[in-house]
Protein backbone atom coordinates (compact mmCIF):
# COMPACT_ATOMS: atom_id res chain seq x y z
CA UNK A 1 0.00 0.00 0.00
CA UNK A 2 1.35 3.17 -0.94
CA UNK A 3 0.86 5.64 2.49
CA UNK A 4 3.15 8.84 0.33
CA UNK A 5 0.38 11.60 0.59
CA UNK A 6 -2.32 9.04 1.41
CA UNK A 7 -2.26 10.11 5.07
CA UNK A 8 -3.36 13.17 3.71
CA UNK A 9 -6.91 12.25 2.81
CA UNK A 10 -6.97 10.83 6.36
CA UNK A 11 -6.25 14.52 8.04
CA UNK A 12 -8.80 16.35 5.96
CA UNK A 13 -11.77 16.97 8.07
CA UNK A 14 -15.38 16.18 7.30
CA UNK A 15 -17.49 17.60 9.33
CA UNK A 16 -20.64 16.63 7.65
CA UNK A 17 -20.44 13.23 7.98
CA UNK A 18 -20.18 11.46 11.56
CA UNK A 19 -20.45 7.97 12.83
CA UNK A 20 -23.34 6.53 14.45
CA UNK A 21 -22.01 3.92 16.09
CA UNK A 22 -20.51 3.86 20.02
CA UNK A 23 -17.29 5.61 20.23
CA UNK A 24 -14.37 3.28 21.33
CA UNK A 25 -10.32 2.99 21.50
CA UNK A 26 -9.83 0.82 18.34
CA UNK A 27 -6.10 1.60 18.54
CA UNK A 28 -3.05 2.88 20.89
CA UNK A 29 0.21 3.81 18.93
CA UNK A 30 2.60 5.62 21.46
CA UNK A 31 0.83 8.18 22.63
CA UNK A 32 -1.99 8.25 20.27
CA UNK A 33 -5.85 6.84 20.18
CA UNK A 34 -7.54 6.47 16.98
CA UNK A 35 -11.22 6.21 17.88
CA UNK A 36 -13.73 4.21 16.08
CA UNK A 37 -15.75 7.26 15.27
CA UNK A 38 -12.69 8.36 12.94
CA UNK A 39 -12.35 5.13 11.18
CA UNK A 40 -16.52 5.46 10.32
CA UNK A 41 -16.33 9.04 9.16
CA UNK A 42 -13.45 8.21 6.75
CA UNK A 43 -15.28 5.22 5.53
CA UNK A 44 -18.40 7.53 5.65
CA UNK A 45 -16.41 10.11 3.33
CA UNK A 46 -15.86 7.23 0.93
CA UNK A 47 -19.23 5.98 0.87
CA UNK A 48 -20.51 9.30 0.04
CA UNK A 49 -18.29 9.54 -2.91
CA UNK A 50 -20.85 6.80 -4.57
CA UNK A 51 -18.51 4.39 -3.93
CA UNK A 52 -19.83 0.67 -2.78
CA UNK A 53 -18.83 -1.26 0.48
CA UNK A 54 -15.74 -3.12 1.10
CA UNK A 55 -14.21 -4.35 4.10
CA UNK A 56 -10.95 -4.63 2.25
CA UNK A 57 -11.18 -0.49 1.87
CA UNK A 58 -12.29 -0.08 5.24
CA UNK A 59 -9.14 -1.97 5.90
CA UNK A 60 -6.93 0.71 4.01
CA UNK A 61 -8.35 3.31 5.96
CA UNK A 62 -7.41 1.91 9.12
CA UNK A 63 -3.84 0.47 8.15
CA UNK A 64 -3.30 4.19 6.89
CA UNK A 65 -4.94 5.84 9.91
CA UNK A 66 -2.37 3.89 12.11
CA UNK A 67 0.30 5.24 9.72
CA UNK A 68 -0.77 8.80 10.35
CA UNK A 69 -1.01 8.08 14.08
CA UNK A 70 2.55 6.70 14.34
CA UNK A 71 4.02 10.08 12.16
CA UNK A 72 1.88 11.76 14.87
CA UNK A 73 3.27 9.95 17.76
CA UNK A 74 6.74 9.85 16.43
CA UNK A 75 6.92 14.14 15.62
CA UNK A 76 5.73 14.74 18.95
CA UNK A 77 8.58 12.52 20.03
CA UNK A 78 11.16 14.38 18.09
CA UNK A 79 9.93 17.75 19.74
CA UNK A 80 8.32 18.86 16.38
CA UNK A 81 5.93 21.54 16.50
CA UNK A 82 3.11 23.68 15.04
CA UNK A 83 2.43 27.32 16.13
CA UNK A 84 -1.03 28.79 17.51
CA UNK A 85 -0.47 31.26 14.39
CA UNK A 86 -0.21 28.77 11.89
CA UNK A 87 -3.30 26.49 13.15
CA UNK A 88 -5.51 29.99 13.66
CA UNK A 89 -4.49 30.89 9.87
CA UNK A 90 -5.70 27.81 8.41
CA UNK A 91 -8.29 27.19 10.42
CA UNK A 92 -9.56 30.79 9.35
CA UNK A 93 -8.96 29.64 5.91
CA UNK A 94 -10.72 26.59 6.22
CA UNK A 95 -13.78 28.22 7.51
CA UNK A 96 -13.56 30.61 5.10
CA UNK A 97 -14.03 28.22 2.51
CA UNK A 98 -16.96 26.50 3.78
CA UNK A 99 -18.67 30.16 4.07
CA UNK A 100 -18.00 30.48 0.35
CA UNK A 101 -19.51 27.29 -0.41
CA UNK A 102 -22.45 27.63 2.21
CA UNK A 103 -23.06 31.30 2.12
CA UNK A 104 -22.47 32.64 5.27
CA UNK A 105 -21.25 31.08 8.72
CA UNK A 106 -24.55 30.50 10.34
CA UNK A 107 -25.01 28.66 7.25
CA UNK A 108 -21.74 26.46 8.16
CA UNK A 109 -23.28 26.04 11.63
CA UNK A 110 -26.38 24.52 10.39
CA UNK A 111 -25.02 22.40 7.76
CA UNK A 112 -22.60 20.65 10.12
CA UNK A 113 -25.16 21.07 13.26
CA UNK A 114 -22.66 22.26 15.43
CA UNK A 115 -21.42 26.27 16.47
CA UNK A 116 -18.88 27.86 14.99
CA UNK A 117 -16.83 27.70 18.15
CA UNK A 118 -17.33 23.69 17.96
CA UNK A 119 -15.95 23.82 14.42
CA UNK A 120 -12.67 25.66 15.53
CA UNK A 121 -12.15 23.46 18.76
CA UNK A 122 -12.64 20.38 16.39
CA UNK A 123 -10.53 21.68 13.34
CA UNK A 124 -7.55 22.51 16.01
CA UNK A 125 -6.61 19.23 16.75
CA UNK A 126 -7.40 17.81 13.37
CA UNK A 127 -5.05 20.33 11.77
CA UNK A 128 -2.28 20.47 14.12
CA UNK A 129 -2.21 16.45 13.86
CA UNK A 130 -2.40 17.20 10.25
CA UNK A 131 0.65 19.28 10.24
CA UNK A 132 2.95 17.68 12.24
CA UNK A 133 2.39 14.37 10.06
CA UNK A 134 3.49 16.59 6.66
CA UNK A 135 6.35 17.42 8.97
CA UNK A 136 7.27 14.34 9.87
CA UNK A 137 6.88 12.88 6.51
CA UNK A 138 9.08 15.71 4.92
CA UNK A 139 12.17 15.11 7.38
CA UNK A 140 12.25 11.47 6.39
CA UNK A 141 11.90 12.01 3.00
CA UNK A 142 12.21 15.98 1.17
CA UNK A 143 16.37 15.25 1.09
CA UNK A 144 15.36 12.21 -0.93
CA UNK A 145 16.81 12.70 -4.87
CA UNK A 146 17.80 10.02 -7.77
CA UNK A 147 20.15 11.25 -10.46
CA UNK A 148 19.39 10.82 -14.42
CA UNK A 149 20.95 6.99 -13.73
CA UNK A 150 18.61 6.16 -11.06
CA UNK A 151 16.06 7.44 -13.03
CA UNK A 152 16.90 5.41 -15.83
CA UNK A 153 17.60 2.10 -14.30
CA UNK A 154 14.03 2.59 -12.20
CA UNK A 155 12.60 2.34 -15.83
CA UNK A 156 14.45 -0.44 -17.08
CA UNK A 157 13.13 -2.43 -14.40
CA UNK A 158 9.47 -1.66 -15.03
CA UNK A 159 7.50 -4.58 -16.43
CA UNK A 160 5.65 -3.43 -19.48
CA UNK A 161 2.44 -3.47 -17.78
CA UNK A 162 3.91 -1.43 -14.70
CA UNK A 163 4.67 1.53 -17.34
CA UNK A 164 2.61 3.92 -16.61
CA UNK A 165 0.03 5.58 -19.73
CA UNK A 166 0.29 9.33 -20.69
CA UNK A 167 -2.39 10.46 -21.24
CA UNK A 168 -3.19 12.95 -24.46
CA UNK A 169 -1.77 15.98 -23.77
CA UNK A 170 -2.20 19.61 -25.79
CA UNK A 171 -0.58 22.56 -25.77
CA UNK A 172 -3.04 25.49 -26.93
CA UNK A 173 -2.85 29.33 -27.37
CA UNK A 174 -5.24 31.78 -27.15
CA UNK A 175 -6.28 35.23 -28.73
CA UNK A 176 -8.96 37.24 -26.31
CA UNK A 177 -10.65 40.53 -27.15
CA UNK A 178 -12.48 41.45 -24.05
CA UNK A 179 -16.15 43.43 -24.18
CA UNK A 180 -15.07 47.02 -23.25
CA UNK A 181 -17.30 48.44 -20.08
CA UNK A 182 -18.20 52.20 -21.18
CA UNK A 183 -17.14 55.04 -19.17
CA UNK A 184 -20.70 56.22 -18.30
CA UNK A 185 -21.49 52.71 -16.98
CA UNK A 186 -18.25 52.89 -14.87
CA UNK A 187 -19.14 56.44 -13.62
CA UNK A 188 -22.45 55.23 -12.80
CA UNK A 189 -21.18 52.58 -10.43
CA UNK A 190 -18.79 54.56 -8.41
CA UNK A 191 -21.96 56.86 -8.03
CA UNK A 192 -24.09 54.31 -6.42
CA UNK A 193 -21.16 53.11 -3.94
CA UNK A 194 -20.36 56.64 -3.01
CA UNK A 195 -24.12 56.77 -2.32
CA UNK A 196 -24.10 53.83 -0.36
CA UNK A 197 -21.28 55.24 1.51
CA UNK A 198 -22.71 58.29 2.38
CA UNK A 199 -25.84 55.98 3.64
CA UNK A 200 -23.68 54.12 5.91
CA UNK A 201 -21.88 57.49 7.46
CA UNK A 202 -25.42 59.21 7.81
CA UNK A 203 -26.61 56.19 9.85
CA UNK A 204 -27.83 53.28 7.53
CA UNK A 205 -26.46 49.61 8.25
CA UNK A 206 -23.57 48.62 6.20
CA UNK A 207 -24.72 44.92 6.33
CA UNK A 208 -28.01 45.66 5.41
CA UNK A 209 -27.08 47.34 2.59
CA UNK A 210 -24.61 44.84 1.28
CA UNK A 211 -27.31 41.86 1.77
CA UNK A 212 -29.44 44.08 -1.03
CA UNK A 213 -27.19 45.42 -3.08
CA UNK A 214 -23.85 43.53 -3.77
CA UNK A 215 -23.27 41.41 -6.19
CA UNK A 216 -21.05 38.99 -4.30
CA UNK A 217 -22.85 35.91 -3.19
CA UNK A 218 -20.68 34.62 -1.28
CA UNK A 219 -20.67 37.45 1.35
CA UNK A 220 -24.00 39.05 0.70
CA UNK A 221 -26.14 36.80 2.79
CA UNK A 222 -23.30 37.21 5.88
CA UNK A 223 -24.02 41.49 5.43
CA UNK A 224 -21.03 41.16 3.07
CA UNK A 225 -18.63 39.96 6.19
CA UNK A 226 -15.71 38.02 4.66
CA UNK A 227 -14.29 36.72 8.21
CA UNK A 228 -10.74 36.96 8.96
CA UNK A 229 -8.20 36.65 6.18
CA UNK A 230 -4.63 36.64 6.21
CA UNK A 231 -2.27 39.80 4.05
CA UNK A 232 -1.89 38.67 0.68
CA UNK A 233 -4.90 36.59 0.46
CA UNK A 234 -6.81 39.05 -1.14
CA UNK A 235 -6.36 40.62 -4.69
CA UNK A 236 -3.64 43.51 -4.70
CA UNK A 237 -6.19 46.63 -4.89
CA UNK A 238 -8.72 45.26 -2.43
CA UNK A 239 -6.20 44.32 0.08
CA UNK A 240 -4.25 47.53 -0.69
CA UNK A 241 -7.26 49.59 0.52
CA UNK A 242 -8.46 46.95 2.99
CA UNK A 243 -5.49 47.24 4.95
CA UNK A 244 -5.75 51.33 4.89
CA UNK A 245 -8.37 51.40 6.99
CA UNK A 246 -9.27 52.23 10.48
CA UNK A 247 -12.14 49.97 12.76
CA UNK A 248 -15.63 50.76 11.08
CA UNK A 249 -13.78 53.38 8.33
CA UNK A 250 -15.29 52.85 4.80
CA UNK A 251 -12.87 53.05 1.82
CA UNK A 252 -13.05 55.06 -1.22
CA UNK A 253 -14.90 53.21 -4.30
CA UNK A 254 -11.91 50.37 -5.30
CA UNK A 255 -11.92 48.69 -8.51
CA UNK A 256 -10.76 45.16 -8.80
CA UNK A 257 -10.66 42.56 -11.56
CA UNK A 258 -13.98 41.34 -10.25
CA UNK A 259 -15.63 44.86 -10.12
CA UNK A 260 -16.20 47.80 -7.96
CA UNK A 261 -16.48 47.19 -4.33
CA UNK A 262 -16.26 49.81 -1.31
CA UNK A 263 -14.87 48.17 2.05
CA UNK A 264 -15.33 48.81 5.70
CA UNK A 265 -13.01 47.11 8.15
CA UNK A 266 -14.24 45.11 11.15
CA UNK A 267 -11.28 43.97 12.75
CA UNK A 268 -7.43 43.98 12.42
CA UNK A 269 -5.26 41.54 14.22
CA UNK A 270 -1.68 42.28 13.23
CA UNK A 271 -1.78 40.59 9.47
CA UNK A 272 -4.91 39.38 9.65
CA UNK A 273 -8.25 41.54 8.87
CA UNK A 274 -11.61 40.64 8.96
CA UNK A 275 -13.26 43.19 6.09
CA UNK A 276 -17.23 43.62 4.47
CA UNK A 277 -17.90 45.06 1.25
CA UNK A 278 -20.16 45.68 -1.41
CA UNK A 279 -19.24 44.40 -4.92
CA UNK A 280 -20.87 45.82 -8.00
CA UNK A 281 -20.00 44.15 -11.24
CA UNK A 282 -19.54 45.97 -14.38
CA UNK A 283 -22.68 44.54 -16.94
CA UNK A 284 -21.48 44.53 -20.26
CA UNK A 285 -24.21 45.58 -22.92
CA UNK A 286 -24.69 43.64 -26.19
CA UNK A 287 -23.16 46.57 -27.91
CA UNK A 288 -20.07 46.13 -26.54
CA UNK A 289 -20.32 42.69 -26.90
CA UNK A 290 -21.04 43.06 -30.48
CA UNK A 291 -18.26 45.45 -31.14
CA UNK A 292 -15.39 42.88 -29.58
CA UNK A 293 -17.06 40.11 -32.13
CA UNK A 294 -16.44 42.34 -34.92
CA UNK A 295 -12.50 42.97 -33.89
CA UNK A 296 -11.89 39.32 -33.42
CA UNK A 297 -13.57 38.60 -36.79
CA UNK A 298 -11.18 41.19 -38.46
CA UNK A 299 -8.55 39.59 -36.59
CA UNK A 300 -9.12 35.62 -37.40
CA UNK A 301 -9.13 37.24 -40.65
CA UNK A 302 -5.61 38.77 -40.84
CA UNK A 303 -4.22 35.75 -39.78
CA UNK A 304 -5.94 33.15 -42.28
CA UNK A 305 -5.47 35.88 -45.10
CA UNK A 306 -1.19 35.52 -43.91
CA UNK A 307 -1.40 39.47 -43.12
CA UNK A 308 -0.47 39.03 -39.39
CA UNK A 309 1.00 35.56 -38.04
CA UNK A 310 -0.65 34.13 -34.65
CA UNK A 311 1.81 35.19 -32.42
CA UNK A 312 2.14 38.52 -33.88
CA UNK A 313 -1.46 39.25 -33.16
CA UNK A 314 -1.54 37.81 -29.12
CA UNK A 315 1.44 40.50 -29.22
CA UNK A 316 -0.81 43.04 -30.83
CA UNK A 317 -4.32 42.79 -30.33
CA UNK A 318 -4.54 40.22 -27.36
CA UNK A 319 -6.59 41.23 -24.01
CA UNK A 320 -5.58 37.56 -22.24
CA UNK A 321 -3.22 38.19 -19.05
CA UNK A 322 -0.98 35.82 -20.95
CA UNK A 323 -0.26 37.16 -23.96
CA UNK A 324 3.75 37.90 -22.92
CA UNK A 325 3.81 34.38 -22.98
CA UNK A 326 2.61 33.60 -26.30
CA UNK A 327 -1.24 33.46 -25.09
CA UNK A 328 -0.35 30.43 -23.89
CA UNK A 329 -2.71 28.39 -21.66
CA UNK A 330 -1.47 27.37 -17.94
CA UNK A 331 -2.49 24.29 -16.40
CA UNK A 332 -3.07 25.48 -13.12
CA UNK A 333 -3.02 22.07 -11.57
CA UNK A 334 0.79 21.98 -12.59
CA UNK A 335 1.22 25.61 -13.90
CA UNK A 336 2.77 23.80 -17.18
CA UNK A 337 1.67 24.64 -20.80
CA UNK A 338 0.64 20.92 -21.12
CA UNK A 339 -3.20 19.93 -20.67
CA UNK A 340 -4.99 16.28 -20.32
CA UNK A 341 -8.04 16.59 -22.25
CA UNK A 342 -9.90 15.26 -19.50
CA UNK A 343 -8.98 18.09 -17.13
CA UNK A 344 -9.87 20.84 -19.29
CA UNK A 345 -13.21 22.43 -19.06
CA UNK A 346 -16.29 20.46 -21.59
CA UNK A 347 -16.43 23.45 -23.96
CA UNK A 348 -12.97 24.32 -24.50
CA UNK A 349 -12.02 20.40 -24.75
CA UNK A 350 -14.96 20.23 -27.54
CA UNK A 351 -12.74 22.44 -29.54
CA UNK A 352 -9.49 21.50 -28.57
CA UNK A 353 -10.50 17.75 -29.66
CA UNK A 354 -11.18 19.25 -33.20
CA UNK A 355 -7.98 20.94 -34.06
CA UNK A 356 -4.57 19.23 -35.33
CA UNK A 357 -1.53 20.92 -35.22
CA UNK A 358 -1.18 24.36 -35.97
CA UNK A 359 -5.07 24.70 -36.38
CA UNK A 360 -7.05 28.05 -35.56
CA UNK A 361 -10.53 28.05 -34.56
CA UNK A 362 -13.54 30.00 -35.33
CA UNK A 363 -14.01 32.78 -32.67
CA UNK A 364 -16.30 31.76 -29.51
CA UNK A 365 -17.63 33.45 -27.13
CA UNK A 366 -16.20 32.48 -23.45
CA UNK A 367 -17.02 33.75 -19.63
CA UNK A 368 -14.21 35.37 -18.10
CA UNK A 369 -12.72 34.65 -14.54
CA UNK A 370 -14.61 37.66 -13.64
CA UNK A 371 -17.70 36.98 -15.31
CA UNK A 372 -17.27 39.45 -18.35
CA UNK A 373 -17.99 38.09 -21.54
CA UNK A 374 -15.31 38.03 -24.46
CA UNK A 375 -14.27 36.43 -27.55
CA UNK A 376 -11.34 34.55 -28.27
CA UNK A 377 -9.97 32.10 -31.20
CA UNK A 378 -7.52 28.91 -30.23
CA UNK A 379 -4.27 27.25 -31.39
CA UNK A 380 -3.40 24.13 -30.65
CA UNK A 381 0.32 24.41 -30.36
CA UNK A 382 1.09 20.75 -29.84
CA UNK A 383 -0.58 17.41 -29.56
CA UNK A 384 0.71 14.62 -27.94
CA UNK A 385 -1.23 11.09 -28.10
CA UNK A 386 -2.22 8.83 -25.19
CA UNK A 387 1.15 6.49 -25.28
CA UNK A 388 3.44 4.27 -22.73
CA UNK A 389 5.63 6.69 -20.76
CA UNK A 390 8.98 6.49 -22.11
CA UNK A 391 12.39 8.26 -21.05
CA UNK A 392 12.67 10.78 -24.08
CA UNK A 393 9.33 12.65 -23.78
CA UNK A 394 7.97 12.02 -20.08
CA UNK A 395 11.40 11.89 -18.27
CA UNK A 396 10.03 14.34 -15.75
CA UNK A 397 7.14 11.93 -14.80
CA UNK A 398 9.12 8.98 -14.89
CA UNK A 399 11.60 10.58 -12.34
CA UNK A 400 8.81 11.44 -10.03
CA UNK A 401 7.80 8.00 -10.20
CA UNK A 402 11.49 7.08 -9.22
CA UNK A 403 11.21 9.90 -6.18
CA UNK A 404 8.09 8.52 -5.27
CA UNK A 405 9.62 4.77 -4.91
CA UNK A 406 12.43 5.30 -3.39
CA UNK A 407 10.23 7.51 -0.71
CA UNK A 408 7.83 4.77 -0.14
CA UNK A 409 11.17 2.57 0.39
CA UNK A 410 12.57 4.92 3.21
CA UNK A 411 9.20 5.12 4.73
CA UNK A 412 8.44 1.32 4.91
CA UNK A 413 11.71 1.11 6.83
CA UNK A 414 11.20 3.33 9.12
CA UNK A 415 7.57 2.08 9.80
CA UNK A 416 8.91 -0.90 10.89
CA UNK A 417 11.92 0.27 12.39
CA UNK A 418 9.81 2.59 14.84
CA UNK A 419 6.78 -0.41 15.33
CA UNK A 420 9.47 -2.43 16.81
CA UNK A 421 9.96 0.78 19.36
CA UNK A 422 6.67 1.96 20.02
CA UNK A 423 3.67 0.90 22.43
CA UNK A 424 1.13 -0.23 20.16
CA UNK A 425 -2.27 -2.22 20.70
CA UNK A 426 -5.65 -3.18 18.65
CA UNK A 427 -8.86 -3.74 19.33
CA UNK A 428 -9.81 -7.88 18.33
CA UNK A 429 -12.05 -5.81 15.81
CA UNK A 430 -8.69 -4.44 13.70
CA UNK A 431 -7.21 -7.67 14.56
CA UNK A 432 -9.48 -8.93 11.54
CA UNK A 433 -7.87 -6.81 8.98
CA UNK A 434 -5.21 -8.34 6.83
CA UNK A 435 -2.90 -5.30 7.41
CA UNK A 436 0.62 -4.96 5.72
CA UNK A 437 2.81 -3.86 8.54
CA UNK A 438 2.80 -5.81 11.60
CA UNK A 439 1.08 -3.50 14.22
CA UNK A 440 0.41 -6.47 16.32
CA UNK A 441 3.27 -7.87 18.10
Amino acid sequence: MNKIYYFLLLASFHLGLSAQSVDKIEAVIGDEIILTSEIESQYLQYLSQGNIQSNEIKCQIIEDLLFQKLMINQARIDSLVVSDEEIEAEIDTRLSYFESQLGSAKKVEDYFGKSIDKIELELTKVIEDQFLAQRMQAQLTSAIKVTPAEVKEVYSLLADAEIPTMPTQVEVAQIVIKSEITTEQKDKIRSKLNSFRDRVYNGEDFKMLATLYSDDPGSATNGGELGFVNRGDLVPEFERAAFRLKEGEISEVVESQFGYHIVQLIERRGEQINVRHILIKAKVNATALYAAKQKMDNIAKEINDGIITFDDAVTKYSDDENKANGGLLLNPNTMSTLHTLDDMAPALRLIVDQLSEGDISSPAVIQMQDEKKAYRILRLNKRKEEHKANLVDDFAKIKEYSINSKQQEVLEKWVNKTIARTYIRLSDSLEECNLANKWSK
